[in-house]
């Protein structure tokens, strides 16, 4: 009995150590950051309720303040299927929050004197500048216009381009209905076969005239791998990955990466109806930089910590502090029409920077923060938030593709913050 007991408390503390040693920042009690213990333990209490509900299979979150690491906990299963625990290296298909680390890498290019802000993107994919504007008629035929000016890089970053998303439930458009969804293209074919399908299809509005969520950022990486003649994948491997020690952080999992990808119910929880990330068994054919990357949230929790030091961590450094202030900054200015509420019920009161949402008011928000907060979320269950005025980084990793994943979204920013006591 004594050996098994021995045993077990070397296996216990071996686990301990190693979680410990694998944290991805160093670690704080919550109450030397400004945290309430019993507070953040109402982030224990939420999971355990709806991992029991099963209304989600798991989760991992981590929550930072001053750099310092106060909450990094696994909740619940990895594969409800197999009935695998969750683990904190889990591996999550970060579907759009591979937005803000593919516009990182098109602002280090921006750096170099190679990608500006007011190129055009035709210089980089000439068939852009033959795209025709759809205009909805009255009996609901599509009218081609031409564009009343190029499309930017700039209107990329921000989602100004007029490039929109196919397979939305919230667009009834006509021109939505000609445009695929998020990662089909990226499955079916490579980069220039994107381009090559894009530019047959009609903008969804004139470009810089407002925000419409959609391809832009994917176009971005496709510039980004024209400019550095390196696979998206690659240039952020070489260029925030390695240099950020992101471990995980890839386009294309390898075997060894593979057990440890999370997984969704087989159902979705809400309607019953099927539901998968097609991405978790179906190789792309392209990195494509809207939707298509893997990270785990100690990964994630790095990249957003260097963008709150002003890119730096660790004394890698990735963007100068200017760079990325620009990058925080909202950039739909009065002339575009700010739509950004569409895409989330919780982002009224905020803009959109270069490839961030950017809160710009006190109140309207569904969830507490403070103007200059930037983040954004993806549609396979990942969250991310970073507060400047408060020093906070969150991030949040669950396999939940449906609707319910906007409802985590808010309840876990509700926490946070209602743990906060300074």
């Amino acid at each position: 009995m004594k050996t098994l007991i021995t045993a077990a408390a070397a296996f216990a503390f071996t686990t301990l150590a190693t979680q410990l040693s694998a944290a991805p920042l160093p670690e704080a009690k919550p109450d030397e950051v400004g945290f309430s213990q019993a507070g953040l333990a109402r982030m224990d209490d939420f999971f355990a309720r709806e991992i029991a509900a099963k209304r989600v299979p798991g989760a991992v979150v981590a929550i930072a303040r001053d750099g310092k690491l106060v909450h990094y906990k696994a909740y619940g299963q990895l594969d409800p299927v197999k009935g695998t625990a969750m683990p904190l290296d889990a591996i999550f298909a970060l579907a759009s929050m591979t937005k803000p680390m593919a516009a990182v890498g098109a602002l280090t290019l921006m750096e170099q004197g190679r990608l500006p802000l007011q190129s055009k993107l035709a210089d980089y994919y000439p068939a852009f500048a033959d795209m025709k504007v759809g205009v909805v008629q009255e009996n609901g035929a599509l009218l081609s216009v031409p564009q009343a000016r190029p499309i930017l890089i700039h209107d990329l970053y921000r989602h100004t381009s007029g490039l929109m998303y196919g397979g939305r439930p919230d667009s009834a458009s006509p021109v939505a209905r000609l445009y695929p969804d998020g990662i089909s293209p990226a499955i079916e074919g490579d980069t220039q076969a994107l381009i090559e399908r894009l530019t047959k299809l009609p903008l969804a509005h004139q470009p810089g005239t407002q925000f419409e969520y959609g391809y832009s950022i994917d176009v971005l990486g496709a510039v980004v791998e024209k400019v550095s003649e390196q696979r998206l994948g690659d240039y952020l491997a070489n260029n925030v990955w390695k240099p950020l020690g992101m471990q995980d952080a890839t386009f294309a999992p390898s075997d060894a990466q593979r057990p440890r990808l999370a997984r969704p119910f087989p159902n979705d929880p809400l309607t019953g109806k099927p539901q998968a990330i097609r991405l978790l068994d179906t190789p792309t054919k392209s990195d494509c930089g809207g939707a298509c990357s893997f990270a785990s949230v100690g990964d994630y929790i790095r990249f957003g910590q260097m963008l709150l030091n002003g890119g730096e961590l660790d004394g890698a450094r990735i963007l100068s502090p200017k760079t990325v202030h620009h990058m925080t900054s909202n950039h739909l200015g009065p002339e575009i029409k700010n739509t950004v509420a569409n895409v989330e019920p919780h982002r009224a009161g905020f803009g959109f920077g270069l490839g961030v949402a950017v809160r710009v008011s006190e109140g309207l928000s569904a969830v507490p923060g403070n103007p200059g907060e930037f983040s954004w979320n993806g549609a396979f269950g990942t969250q991310f938030f970073c507060d400047p005025k408060e020093r906070l980084v969150v991030v949040v990793g669950t396999a939940a593709p449906g609707e319910l994943r906007k409802y985590y979204r808010e309840q876990v920013q509700d926490i946070v913050y209602g743990a906060m006591v300074r």
